[in-house]
């Protein structure tokens, strides 16, 4: 099960991780956000309904979640304990990003992970 949970960490940080690396340069460099087929790409979400603007820290801090995801990939495939729980751990973070940012699937990707961590935890 831990592969399985490696894998939907490397799925979740890559897939949003790697567009938000180009959202984070177009935002830095127009001072807009970027829209893909027609959607846009890490803006115009719910954070700007909460009173929270789209920005260059905003942007790098749901790049840093990303970036985490991927080392907490790592760890689990490798089948480390500490992976277990800071899969668990960095969940909240996500969540905040997937939902102000608008990402349908994040909170699916983490689901699923988060329901392979917990069965590998109760398992053990």
């Amino acid at each position: 099960m831990n592969k399985w949970a490696a894998v939907m960490a490397w799925v979740a940080g890559l897939g949003f991780g790697i567009p938000g690396v180009f959202g984070l340069a177009h935002f830095a460099k127009h001072g807009e956000v970027r829209t893909f087929m027609g959607f846009p790409t890490y803006g115009d979400g719910p954070f700007e309904t909460w009173g929270i603007p789209n920005s260059v820290l905003l942007m790098s801090g749901f790049l840093a979640v990303c970036a985490a995801e991927l080392v907490v990939g790592v760890l689990l495939w490798n089948g480390t304990e500490i992976g277990l729980w800071l899969a668990l751990a960095i969940l909240p973070f996500e969540l905040f990003y997937w939902i102000g940012f608008a990402l349908p699937f994040g909170p699916v990707f983490g689901l699923i992970r988060t329901v392979l961590v917990v069965a590998t935890l109760v398992r053990n």
